[in-house]
């Protein structure tokens, strides 16, 4: 008789807990403890109940003076409440990578370059432990739970050296990261002789807003106040604003939020339909003809600037968080009062799009006038004498590559990718080289599959992209999909997936897959019900390579790239390979 299939129970939502170490008796002082001593756990999910969510999605930290908690530009999937001590916030500029543990980063000079043409090694790939030198007032020391912790050996120093806030018991930080996937902002480190601070996963801070409103209206509040200035201070429109007059445009600023934050089962749909059928379901931020409001910051999230052409729209470009729309107009309409513009763009959400409004009033009166000259944005050009269009601006990316490639980019949203694997079909044999890297790098199981949407003569292969907005990571029950520390890779944890499909069914580009897990002797694992226990899988763009992708550096024609998609002139200068 052939041996009974291995059954297993499969895995919950809770089976994984942030901190095992966790005990009914620190939920207890938790629940005496503000917030959650003001929240009403009848307002709470059965199946997420309150105590439930600080039992297995919180840890209590427990750090010394001078250790840092969050460093600047870290990815982190997690917020912090202090609990007790206090703790620092270091202000722009930040603090300098030798004092964070890094290593410096540094070009070679000329002599370098020559020196190494002939005291190169021996034997290739040959490595040692690095030379760095690190500042003299950073250290580690593991902590009892045997994690190794960064810390400030001179702490007086630092303080007069950099601007700090403090952080005081009761407050939150890190929320802004844990809750839109972006790198952490600013670093923070324990000022006090101990800290306590409490620990909570993205996912707990999710169902803690959904079910408090107060929370959320408090985590709101903050994340405005917060990274509005720090938005805003990165723009070079209004750096030349003092701190007061930047106060006025806090003070003034407007938020909105349009489409959905979990938009990718939607937009798959709207993908597999037509191009049209697809914009006219984009909600509307701004439209072309209109009064200009105010200038549009966009936060998070993507944004279409498209015109009208014929008896429809083309599209000209895509915004990203960090880029603004509408300025152009405003500045050119307070220029030249006697000869006003209305919009000369459309704007549309691709997805979920978060934005700042800075009305158009406070532009006029606050920051233009701040502006030297030349930092101003050309005039907007008039329209031919026959009624033409205007000449091409420089919101038109399709200058660069194309109307049809950029139609193609903005329809799949594959400017979302930092990696995308691009594969030049004239160039490519089809030997699957690079398919055979991947499998010897990821023991005998390629994370990628040699195929996907094909526009002229390159293909999007169906690969992790490693997006700037992982909409993938929405919604993981546990955790497993995150971001890694440094280099902001998207990977996933086999360790506490629980194969729920979230995130195979959220990623838009079809680049995660579901494999049936197998025991150490071949045989597929079965649930109790005898179905096959399948895990997420994906490219984590060999992390674990010091060489860097194997599927790019395994292709003999060089026809596989790996590609940032918001750097378009990188890619048009590919294309014309």
């Amino acid at each position: 008789m052939p041996a009974a299939p291995i059954t297993l129970e499969r895995p919950q939502r809770w089976d994984s807990s942030f901190d095992p170490e966790m005990t009914e008796a620190d939920v207890d002082r938790l629940m005496t403890t503000a917030p959650f001593s003001a929240m009403k756990p009848e307002n709470f999910s059965p199946k997420v109940p309150l105590r439930g969510i600080l039992r297995h999605d919180a840890s209590i930290r427990r750090y010394r003076a001078g250790e840092i908690v969050v460093r600047e530009g870290d990815y982190g999937t997690s917020a912090f409440l202090l609990l007790s001590g206090t703790v620092r916030v270091v202000l722009k500029p930040g603090l300098p990578p030798s004092l964070l543990g890094r290593r410096e980063s540094s070009r070679k000079g000329l002599i370098r370059l020559l020196a190494q043409l002939w005291s190169g090694l021996k034997e290739p790939e040959v490595g040692g432990p690095p030379q760095s030198k690190q500042d003299g007032r950073v250290g580690a020391r593991r902590d009892a739970s045997d994690q190794v912790k960064v810390f400030l050996q001179d702490i007086p120093r630092v303080l007069d050296e950099h601007r700090t806030a403090t952080i005081a018991p009761g407050e939150f930080f890190g929320e802004i990261a844990a809750l839109s996937r972006m790198p952490r902002t600013a670093s923070i480190f324990v000022e006090s002789d101990e800290a306590e601070l409490l620990e909570i996963r993205w996912q707990g801070l999710r169902d803690l807003r959904r079910y408090d409103e107060a929370l959320r209206i408090h985590i709101d509040e903050i994340y405005r106040k917060r990274a509005l200035r720090a938005a805003l201070r990165e723009l070079p429109i209004f750096q030349p604003l003092t701190d007061d007059a930047l106060e006025q445009v806090v003070a003034r600023a407007e938020f909105g939020t349009y489409g959905e934050y979990d938009w990718s089962g939607a937009y798959k749909n709207l993908v597999q339909g037509s191009a049209g059928g697809q914009r006219q379901q984009e909600p509307s931020i701004a439209d072309e003809g209109d009064y200009p409001n105010g200038v549009i910051l966009i936060k998070a999230g993507f944004a279409r600037v498209s015109q009208k052409f014929g008896n429809g729209h083309r599209t000209l470009n895509y915004l990203g968080a960090g880029q603004m729309y509408g300025l152009q107009e405003i500045a050119h309409n307070w220029r030249n009062p006697q000869a006003t513009v209305p919009l000369q763009y459309t704007l549309r959400v691709i997805g979920y799009t978060h934005v700042i409004v800075i009305p158009t009033s406070v532009m006029e009166q606050v920051v233009l006038p701040a502006v030297p000259p030349a930092q101003l944005p050309p005039l907007v050009a008039a329209p031919g004498e026959d009624g033409a269009p205007a000449p091409p601006s420089a919101a038109d990316a399709s200058a660069k590559i194309g109307a049809d490639v950029l139609e193609f980019l903005t329809e799949g949203r594959y400017f979302n990718g930092t990696a995308t694997m691009l594969i030049n079909l004239d160039r490519c044999t089809r030997c699957d080289d690079c398919v055979r890297a991947c499998a010897t790098a990821h023991d005998n199981n390629p994370r990628f599959l040699r195929h996907g949407p094909i526009n002229d003569r390159f293909m999007v292969a169906n690969a992790c992209m490693h997006c700037a907005d992982p909409i993938c990571m929405i919604g993981c029950p546990t955790g497993a999909i995150h971001r890694a520390a440094f280099g902001g890779q998207v990977v996933i944890n086999p360790a506490t997936c629980i194969g729920c499909q979230t995130c195979f069914k959220n990623c838009p580009y079809d680049a995660i897959r579901m494999v049936e897990v197998r025991g150490a002797d071949g045989e597929i694992l079965v649930d109790k019900e005898m179905k096959p226990i399948a895990l997420a899988t994906k490219c984590d763009l060999c992390i674990e390579q010091v060489t860097g992708p194997a599927c790019q550096r395994a292709c003999p024609h060089g026809a596989l790239v790996r590609m940032n998609m918001n750097d378009l002139d990188a890619f048009a200068d590919w294309l014309k390979r």
